[in-house]
């Protein structure tokens, strides 16, 4: 309400009466808030004031009473796990809108996807970006960029209440919403909550058809308590997933792009009615105690003090299931599929995963007393894991009913449970704060898995500021077969087969410079008994594979920014060479680019206006098996490739940020469109708009 009116109605107010009686509103226990004294006994006297007198007295009144304080991001401070491992560190909210754009977790500029089409779709890295696991894999992962795990989970401490809204719209091509609210119920135990919806329709789907649209759901509730003697902490979260994606088997149109279409979201597709659904659950808590002397550090510019102990014991107990369907509604008029064991018209395919795992950890740090700089510190971290698995995997198969009659029933095809127990160790030592050096060594010694390890080691040199720093690294790994490649069991594929352990070698030199806005990394691979899909020339019968020879592969990455007055230039670029670039199939050359204009409007508002360009070199495109959930070295199709530009307009105005983009903005400039996978047309230009909101109250 305008201050004027507020004014007026009260000098109204006050006209009718003779006498006001008022309670402070000043509350002791709220930010800001001063404690005051009753007085029972009214000892005023009443004086006759003008109107205009009344109003300045009001005004003066209600100038006092307003709050001072101002809550804003100051009052949140946020962490992760992986920063609790060694230290308790916390870092100021990030508000900015450096990259606010690249909200989509398929066109990420440094970890960029080939994807069945837009987002929400099953998806794969563009580049060769390998998995450093070991033990169990249940071997589906083309949904994994919409996924909310454990380590996903920012944990929060709160002197205020903080919710943030978050919105993305491209009307019903994409739509992507976010909640996110904690707070700090005392000083020492924070809760929160995470909600995360995406849906799509689509560029080319039937509006009319349920099926072919994108529905994910993701819930995070999370807590963190570290004690009053900040000794002991407790993380824990529950996190419940739903993804539902189509697999349309793609548009029957195979040149849309040469024939053009009146209305792509007519354009029949060979599975409209058949999708893939993976859901899951999961509770995890983690447990620290630090015993004998706790020291602190505060680095100069730091939030807040970290807690650095000298002893830690921690213990980490984490449950979760996850099932992955696959449900066939249609006839496969079109042969998408190689084969069928169970029914030609009707599939119901599905992999449940039980996960329990109890992980046990000791830490001992040797450092002298004297804290204001980390110097000769040793670290030593011991564990044991164990992980305790169960899987089923059911297809559903004609049967006949108590009365005689034939219906479709799931059957359990297969189903097992076992154990690994896997050997723990990290040893690190810093000379300084310019120089450290550590090893990271983890060995399943027993259980279905035994023999898989992963042995990593670093060295990390730093100069001044203006120098930069330097970090070598190696890792060697020999890491178990996938279930989807050895015993695999549903309607349309059918694999038993054994292969040897996937072994990586791996070296790397990494460069980084801060004030500069550089950093440089090249990366040797040596890959051996590499296991891929690959299907029979000019069929699409895929199947597990496993090369023999070794593979070779040169990664190097560039980043540099680059300011001149307003004008920036973000530029990443990649250059991969590999001796088997028709097996790994993937680009030799990405870039991605942002140029834009920093301005100040209206004295208020920070914007950024520019443009963002994306582009690959051509490779040989993989397919996609319908059915598997696997991306497969299929026909030897190589499809001419464009730069992708996008322009956007972003800002921020006071606790909001919000941004308006135009995604493939030179659509037909160069072509009418693109593809990353064999047979399935990328996203065509589209106009999108964007907002954060955060609240702190």
């Amino acid at each position: 309400m305008p201050y004027k009116l507020k004014y007026i109605i009260l000098v109204l107010i006050c006209a009718s009466v003779q006498t006001v009686l008022a309670q402070s509103t000043n509350n002791p226990n709220y930010p800001g808030g001063q404690p005051q004294r009753m007085n029972l006994r009214d000892t005023t006297t009443v004086k006759t004031y003008t109107a205009d007198q009344q109003m300045d007295s009001l005004r003066k009144k209600s100038d006092k009473k307003k709050d001072t304080v101002v809550f804003s991001s100051k009052f949140i401070r946020v962490t992760n796990e992986r920063f609790l491992k060694d230290s308790t560190q916390l870092f100021r909210l990030d508000t900015g809108i450096y990259s606010f754009e690249n909200y989509n977790p398929l066109s990420q500029p440094r970890s960029p996807k080939i994807s069945l089409g837009y987002t929400g779709v099953d998806e794969r890295s563009l580049l060769y970006e390998p998995s450093r696991t070991i033990g169990f894999d249940a071997g589906l992962h083309t949904l994994d960029a919409y996924l909310l795990n454990p380590q996903d989970i920012n944990y929060y401490r709160a002197r205020v209440p903080y919710t943030q809204l978050y919105f993305v719209s491209g009307g019903l091509k994409e739509q992507i919403f976010k909640v996110l609210h904690t707070q700090n119920i005392n000083p020492q135990l924070n809760v929160g909550f995470n909600l995360n919806f995406i849906g799509s329709q689509g560029f080319y789907s039937n509006n009319e058809v349920l099926e072919q649209n994108v529905s994910h759901v993701n819930v995070g509730v999370f807590t963190w308590y570290e004690s009053k003697s900040k000794r002991y902490n407790l993380l824990g979260n529950i996190i419940y997933n739903e993804l539902k994606a189509p697999e349309t088997g793609s548009i029957l149109n195979d040149s849309i792009y040469v024939t053009g279409s009146i209305d792509k979201t007519t354009e029949p597709v060979r599975l409209p009615n058949t999708y893939e659904k993976w859901s899951g659950s999961g509770i995890y808590l983690k447990q620290f105690y630090y015993i004998g002397r706790i020291d602190s550090l505060k680095k100069a510019g730091a939030a807040s003090t970290s807690i650095l102990p000298t002893q830690r014991v921690a213990y980490t107990f984490s449950y979760n299931t996850r099932n992955y369907n696959f449900i066939q509604n249609d006839p496969d008029t079109y042969n998408v599929f190689p084969d069928y064991y169970f029914g030609s018209n009707y599939s119901r395919d599905s992999l449940s995963v039980t996960h329990l795992q109890n992980d046990f950890s000791y830490s001992f740090y040797l450092r002298s007393k004297n804290v204001k700089f980390i110097k000769n510190e040793v670290k030593l971290d011991v564990g044991l894991t164990q992980d305790y698995y169960k899987y089923s995997q059911y297809v559903s198969d004609t049967t006949l009913n108590q009365y005689g009659v034939k219906v479709n029933l799931p059957q359990r095809v297969q189903s097992a449970s076992f154990q690994d127990i896997t050997l723990k160790a990290k040893l690190s030592y810093r000379l300084n704060d310019k120089m450290g050096l550590e090893g990271d060594f983890q060995q399943i010694a027993q259980g279905r898995d035994a023999g898989d390890f992963l042995y990593d080691a670093k060295l990390n040199l730093a100069g001044s500021d203006k120098a930069g720093r330097i970090v070598f690294e190696g890792y060697t790994q020999s890491s178990a077969p996938p279930l989807a490649y050895t015993d695999w069991i549903s309607n349309h594929f059918i694999f038993h087969d054994k292969f040897n352990n996937q072994k990586t070698n791996s070296i790397s030199f990494n460069y980084i410079n801060s004030v500069l806005k550089l950093d440089l990394k090249a990366e040797y691979f040596l890959i051996g008994d590499y296991l891929y899909f690959a299907a029979q020339p000019g069929g699409i019968d895929a199947a597990p594979k496993q090369l023999t020879s070794d593979i070779n592969l040169l990664k190097v990455s560039f980043g540099k920014s680059f300011a001149w007055r307003r004008w920036h230039f973000d530029d990443f670029l990649v250059y991969q060479k590999t001796d088997y670039q028709s097996t790994l199939r993937t680009p030799q050359f990405y870039n991605y680019s942002s140029l834009y204009y920093k301005a100040f409007l209206f004295n208020v508002m920070y914007t950024n206006i520019g443009i963002d360009v994306r582009y690959n070199s051509e490779y040989v495109a993989p397919s996609y098996a319908v059915g598997l959930g696997q991306f497969y070295n299929g026909p030897n199709v190589t499809f001419s490739s464009y730069p992708i530009a996008t322009v956007f307009v972003k800002g921020t105005l006071q606790h909001t940020n919000f941004f308006i983009m135009y995604d493939y903005a030179n659509q037909g400039l160069f072509s009418p469109g693109f593809y990353t996978v064999n047979r399935y047309p990328q996203m065509d230009h589209l106009l999108k708009v964007g907002i954060s909101w955060a609240f702190y109250n």
